[in-house]
């Protein structure tokens, strides 16, 4: 944050999602801020099942937790970053056939990230860097078309921040304006037979055992069997409802027995440090 506040840390054994944003400032910190060119961080979840070893809350606590080591690292590269408040009322298609897994009509984000993208113009900010922290496909290009049309209504430099995987999978050019899209990560490799790992599996609750060790269900979690799962299968869980349900069962898509806080840890440092690059290289270029 400012050297006026200075939030929790993203690893205090679990993560606050008010802490360390601009909901623990005063309105004289925030415009003190803007006025000294700082930019907005505003990470996108959504509340959806995770498994029987992981909360519904891991879209918006895992993405709330990289944000605060977006900022440091960012602070360590001379740009001043303020967290807003995580938009956790996201789209949900895949897990739609299960309990506590809801969604909001694409349109209505999309509408709400432009008014709220308008009092951060007002407030005098220039720069709004959205992440999302939930796979569907729908979600993240809500998160984009909302970036677009916040930015067409208001001036502001608004882009949605994202790897170049996602980027290929929901069709966009890496030129797109209101994308700022990262370096890509570092492979991730599974152990045999465990199948692709996507959702609640082994990087999620990796990094879940770093931000929120008590919200782990850590007796369930050493019990579950890897998935298995090939790209015929994750192409009919993507389709959602019924046929996620069927797919995965429990929940979870991966090895969540195979995670540790080790790898969580790297995963958080990696990705921290390459969004915070591809930032840099956005303010650089529109500065």
């Amino acid at each position: 944050m400012t050297a006026e506040h200075a939030g929790r840390g993203a690893r205090a054994g679990t993560v606050d999602v008010f802490g360390g944003t601009t909901a623990e400032l005063t309105w004289y910190e925030v415009e003190r801020a803007a006025r000294r060119g700082a930019v907005l961080l505003w990470a996108f979840g959504v509340l959806e099942q995770h498994g029987p070893h992981l909360p519904t809350g891991t879209d918006v606590y895992l993405p709330s937790a990289h944000l605060q080591e977006v900022r440091a690292a960012l602070a360590g590269r001379g740009v001043e970053a303020l967290v807003v408040p995580p938009f956790y009322w996201g789209v949900n298609v895949v897990s739609a056939g299960f309990p506590a897994s809801y969604s909001v009509r694409p349109e209505i984000i999309r509408e709400v990230m432009a008014d709220l993208v308008a009092g951060m113009a007002r407030d005098g900010f220039g720069s709004v860097f959205c992440f999302s922290g939930h796979g569907d496909a729908l979600h993240n290009e809500t998160v984009h078309a909302g970036a677009r049309l916040a930015a067409e209504r208001t001036g502001v430099d608004v882009s949605f921040v994202a790897d170049p995987a996602l980027v290929a999978r929901l069709g966009l050019s890496p030129d797109d304006p209101h994308l700022t899209v990262t370096d890509p990560a570092g492979e991730r490799p599974a152990r045999a037979g465990a199948g692709i790992d996507v959702h609640a599996g082994r990087w999620e609750s990796a990094m879940m055992m770093v931000s929120c060790p008590d919200l782990v269900r850590e007796e369930t979690r050493r019990t579950l069997r890897p998935t298995g799962l090939g790209a015929a299968d994750l192409a009919v869980w993507r389709r959602g409802a019924g046929h996620a349900r069927r797919t995965t069962p429990q929940g979870y898509l991966g090895d969540p027995a195979a995670a540790s806080a080790a790898e969580g840890d790297h995963l958080f440092a990696e990705a921290a440090r390459l969004a915070a690059e591809a930032v840099v290289r956005r303010l650089a270029a529109v500065r």
